[in-house]
């Protein structure tokens, strides 16, 4: 609750800039507190942020601690209300089976922060301080950074701040139904058929109350390390901090963003990169494609959910080696920070991977976790637009204006898979699409795509949700 109000608030205040929203009231962010920055797996996701316990003069040699000047202002007075009436049907149809679910979620956040401020480091002074200073190399700290791959320090230099008690007030309505029917046919054997429905409706209203002097979010500045503890200010926004001791930095060619062509053929390049996850998720057998489809639907009510099944299945991916997952195939879910029923949304997930066998196949996992990945990169407008729009139809047609925006940016309104686009589904479409840059614009017969030259990779992460959970809609 608290990590989407300050998410949300770095979304309307700095979007593409360089705050980043707390995600948790129990981290402590105070101006020179060391953070951990987390390069991830795909390159256009957002880095992983991890407060410390420690800030820069605790790393310092000698006994002279650093007093950094701090410049104090008036930030803004913020208060937001989100909402979302979300209305979603999912219905698959397979060889022996038929399942669909039907949703209804009426969510409101408020957060109302206030008159806020802002504490700044006084860089030049910072700079002056930190000549001739040294790292303690031989730090606990330093040492567990540095072993693992894509770390980075960095330090505060600003934070924003409430200046009175306020609050964060979440509502939400919950209703659905469920019916589904399994056939078993076999060869001289009598059909069998087993059909269940169910219901579902929940309501809530927590308050949670946030104290004064609370920060909702900071800024970095990153450093560069040297091997014998000499350290380097990144000014600049384009320049990364790294440790000298590993080495030349290792460029992924996955995903290189910025090549030469039009945003569409670069698009089509990245996707192209990316054909094998999606051919590897449509392989996988039918009920458990429709299974995990209703799965995500569900987490995907939730964005604070969205983000704790990243960590989960980049913890299963990446985090350990093979001979530890042989013996652990599971995530540590009491770490995940989020609802109990997410909790069990989630493990239901790592469940039916386990289940078919694919916690074993990293190809499988990596192919998921891109997906996944990808939703949790986007806004929660977006997130929530996609939500409403996983049923096979729907999920047929936002694939083919995909294809659309990486060929020609034009398809006839007449071609087949678009006649699901009522009025009603396609302002959900057109809304969907602005969100992540994109703008779909009807022209008589004609559906037109342009991408727009906003910062941002929102087209990619985009197509890559929706050819994804196409991929697990697909039917055989």
């Amino acid at each position: 609750m608290f990590a989407t109000a300050t998410r949300n608030f770095v979304q309307e205040v700095d979007r593409g800039g360089l705050l980043i929203p707390v995600s948790s009231l129990n981290d402590t962010i105070a101006l020179l507190t060391l953070v951990v920055k987390h390069k991830r797996f795909w390159r256009w996701q957002k880095p992983k942020y991890i407060p410390t316990d420690f800030d820069l003069n605790d790393i310092l040699t000698g006994d002279t601690p650093m007093k950094p000047g701090v410049i104090e202002a008036d930030f803004i007075k913020y208060n937001g209300t989100f909402g979302d009436n979300i209305q979603g049907t999912v219905n698959a149809n397979f060889p022996h089976t038929n399942i669909s679910i039907e949703g209804k979620d009426s969510s409101k956040l408020q957060s109302s922060f206030g008159s806020l401020k802002k504490e700044e480091v006084e860089v030049q002074k910072l700079l002056r301080d930190s000549k001739d200073r040294v790292l303690d190399m031989s730090h606990k700290l330093v040492q567990q950074t540095k072993e693992k791959p894509r770390q980075v320090f960095g330090i505060v230099k600003e934070r924003i701040l409430t200046t009175q008690p306020c609050s964060v007030i979440e509502e939400v309505q919950q209703g659905g139904q469920c019916g589904g029917g399994l056939s078993l046919c076999g060869p001289k054997s009598t059909k069998v058929s087993l059909k269940e429905n169910g219901s579902l409706s929940k309501d809530s209203n927590i308050t949670m109350e946030i104290p004064i002097h609370t920060a909702i979010a900071y800024a970095l500045i990153e450093l560069e390390i040297k091997h014998d503890g000499r350290y380097e200010l990144c000014l600049m926004s384009d320049t990364t901090g790294y440790f000298e001791v590993d080495g030349p930095a290792k460029k992924r060619l996955l995903g290189v963003f910025g090549a030469p062509g039009s945003e569409n053929s670069q698009l089509r390049q990245e996707l192209e990169q990316l054909s094998d996850h999606f051919q590897l998720l449509s392989a996988l057998p039918a009920t458990t494609r429709s299974s995990l489809l209703q799965q995500i639907q569900k987490v995907m009510a939730d964005q604070g959910a969205v983000c704790s099944l990243q960590n989960v299945l980049e913890q299963m991916c990446f985090d350990k080696s093979p001979e530890q997952m042989c013996f652990d195939k599971r995530p540590a879910l009491d770490e995940v920070t989020t609802t109990e029923s997410q909790k069990q949304n989630i493990q239901a997930i790592v469940d039916l991977l386990e289940q078919s066998g694919q916690v074993d196949s990293t190809p499988v996992l990596s192919a998921f976790h891109l997906i996944i990945s990808a939703m949790d990169e986007m806004t929660n407008d977006c997130l929530s637009v996609l939500g409403m729009c996983c049923s096979l139809t729907v999920l047929s047609a936002l694939e083919l204006l995909v294809q659309c925006v990486l060929g020609k940016g034009e398809l006839p309104l007449s071609s087949a898979g678009l006649a699901v686009l009522t009025e009603d589904i396609y302002e959900k479409t057109e809304r969907l699409f602005a969100s992540s840059n994109v703008s779909l614009k009807r022209d008589g017969n004609t559906v037109k795509t342009e991408i727009s030259s906003l910062p941002g990779n929102h087209p990619l992460v985009l197509c890559i949700a929706v050819r994804g959970l196409a991929s697990l809609a697909h039917s055989d």
